[in-house]
């Protein structure tokens, strides 16, 4: 990876913030399955609800274009903040499905907003050729924060969720914040790309026909974006339910979603070289293809570490994807400047399609098939998708060509 130095003190702030931001997210999601189930739902049940949360933020995407028209990211990280700080309250006060509902909402709502403010951030204080690597750094401290996450709650939690884990995630909610303001008064010190004006909004009719023409351009991209968030739905679904089964390891169950984000730490910051050599989208596709080869395998294994293992090595594939597809959006973005609005939202629509899919199928195998095995049903599934993906997509999607052409803007 590049040496970023001085002049990327803006990105390390900004991946600082999400470092403390994402183990507060972290912990939260861990704990959420295993309250839903302990409260006597069933894990079809539980699957749904956290599914819920993507709906909402599937629609807040669309609204995206309208309440932010001007895409910039202290706007849009203030916004996350509070919808995080809300999160945890209700989340803390659930006791009833709607309850949690009302959780998922604020869920759906504030994970779109880290998305759409990483996107502007990257954008605005990165120059295109280090899209890649900016990324792929923002990835690392991210995935810092998802390993430690589920080792705190795994050592926090007892026979049943208690109110520890909520006050340590809020700890770290309240540090997150206060790093995120130090950023805010040293902007002015950063050097800023020019970026096109902004897209105007011209009402609900004009930005379904701009999604629809942007989807046919972007939709292999956009079902890649779709699968990797299965994956991961998969795993923040049922893996604390499997984890929290293993035999002498219920203080240390956190170790097995720590396999699954420990690999960011320590290939994340290679992504800029990987990518520079075979493409981004190319990349993408080929670590979701050799990583699932090696998911199949956990539904055959029945050793706790011999699982915990195959899911490191898993993940080691699967973890180049995410921060080359994002700097191929941000690569997008950079190309059409204006319409940054409505590609961070397809982005993030397709990424909540995903969520959408992933908890309610986890939730629904793992009642059918088991913890285990509704792993090896994902491997298949990513085998599958990349394989048909690598087969229609084009070397080059030029966006601007396509928006151009008949009936484009």
């Amino acid at each position: 990876m590049r040496d970023y130095g001085q002049k990327h003190q803006a990105l390390y702030l900004l991946s600082l913030v999400i470092l403390f931001w994402a183990v507060f997210d972290g912990i939260t999601t861990y704990i959420t399955p295993l309250v839903l189930t302990q409260g006597g739902l069933s894990k079809t049940a539980m699957g749904l609800i956290i599914g819920s949360s993507s709906i909402f933020g599937a629609g807040f995407d669309f609204l995206m274009c309208k309440l932010f028209k001007n895409s910039y990211y202290r706007r849009i990280f203030l916004a996350m903040f509070a919808f995080s700080f809300f999160y945890l309250l209700a989340l803390a006060a659930a006791k009833t499905p709607w309850l949690f509902l009302l959780a998922m909402v604020l869920w759906g709502v504030y994970y779109d907003l880290k998305n759409f403010g990483s996107f502007d951030f990257v954008v605005r204080f990165t120059k295109i050729q280090e899209h890649s690597s900016s990324f792929g750094v923002i990835s690392v401290f991210q995935a810092g924060g998802y390993l430690l996450a589920p080792i705190i709650a795994g050592l926090l939690i007892g026979d049943t969720v208690g109110i520890s884990p909520f006050i340590v995630s809020g700890v770290f909610l309240i540090v997150a914040f206060v790093i995120l303001l130090g950023l805010f008064s040293r902007e002015s010190a950063y050097t800023q790309e020019e970026l096109e004006p902004q897209y105007r909004y011209r009402g609900i009719l004009y930005e379904l026909k701009l999604w629809r023409r942007l989807d046919r351009v972007l939709l292999p991209v956009l079902v890649m974006v779709a699968m990797l968030n299965i994956v991961d739905a998969f795993f923040w679904t049922v893996g604390p339910l499997l984890a929290e089964s293993f035999t002498g390891l219920h203080q240390f169950a956190g170790v097995f979603m720590a396999a699954y984000e420990l690999p960011v730490l320590l290939v994340g910051w290679l992504v800029g070289s990987v990518t520079r050599k075979f493409g981004k989208k190319r990349t993408a596709f080929l670590s979701l293809l050799t990583g699932s080869l090696v998911l199949i395998m956990l539904g055959y294994l029945t050793e706790p570490l011999l699982m915990i293992a195959a899911v490191f090595f898993s993940s080691m594939l699967l973890t180049l994807a995410w921060p080359a597809l994002r700097a191929a959006f941000a690569d997008y973005i950079n190309e059409t400047g204006k319409y940054e609005k409505e590609i961070e939202g397809l982005e993030d629509l397709y990424t909540n399609i995903g969520y959408v899919l992933g908890p309610a199928l986890a939730g629904f195998l793992a009642d059918w098939l088991g913890n285990s095995k509704t792993f090896s049903v994902l491997g298949v599934m990513g085998v599958l998708t990349a394989i048909y993906l690598m087969k229609i997509t084009p070397k080059k999607i030029n966006v601007i060509k396509s928006l151009s052409g008949p009936g484009g803007n």
